[in-house]
């Protein structure tokens, strides 16, 4: 299992919010790149972390709903509890001030 990278301690506690709201509202994931936090490392890893989590999300949504039967009964109600249990992992992590990756879409650096 992979160790959980902390963030430095004033950064976590100056940007936990911007950390956050991505999670809860993915279409949100570019706050935190426009405001005062685009020069917090900690905010542009759970962005990055945030934009991974809105693609999943669209990616799952259309799959789902274009394959009949097999995509609208197992796909989407599976990919959306998957996507839900990710976000909130995502949560938690940036509650606690790690800078850890999403489990199975957190390896793409989209945001550098």
């Amino acid at each position: 299992m992979e160790e959980a990278k902390k963030g430095d301690p004033q950064d976590v506690e100056k940007n936990k919010a911007m950390g956050i709201v991505g999670y809860i509202i993915p279409i949100l994931f570019f706050i935190p790149l426009v405001t005062d936090a685009k020069n917090s490392p900690f905010a542009k890893f759970h962005a990055n972390q945030q934009l991974n989590l809105l693609l999943a999300a669209v990616v799952v949504n259309i799959v789902g709903g274009i394959i009949p039967f097999v995509g609208w009964f197992i796909l989407l109600p599976l990919g959306t509890i998957f996507l839900i249990v990710v976000a909130i992992m995502g949560i938690i992590n940036a509650a606690k001030g790690d800078m850890k990756a999403l489990p199975l879409i957190g390896g793409f650096k989209l945001i550098n």
